[in-house]
């Protein structure tokens, strides 16, 4: 599997400070991946802060094609219960 980051996700990266190996790990290793709009899916990571000592949930928009998953944007999310299937 290929993993490409479109500029907005590197955008969104660097601003809401995810690491691209921790995005490229969610998108090749996800704990889950649930539909989205249209023919988008979200890959979801659960990983733990140790800096902030809490855990968070990483969801990264993609889109797949081929053997190729497109990352679209990026963000964490303490709400780990609202998102997880």
């Amino acid at each position: 599997m290929k993993v490409v980051f479109l500029s907005h996700l590197k955008l969104q990266a660097k601003e809401r400070q995810i690491d691209l190996g921790l995005i490229e790990s969610t998108l090749l290793k996800p704990d889950q991946i649930v539909p989205n709009v249209k023919d988008l899916k979200v890959a979801q990571k659960k990983y733990f802060d140790e800096k902030k000592n809490k855990e968070y949930l990483i969801r990264v928009i993609f889109k797949e094609e081929k053997s190729t998953r497109f990352g679209i944007t990026v963000y964490k999310t303490s709400k780990i219960k609202k998102y997880w299937k």
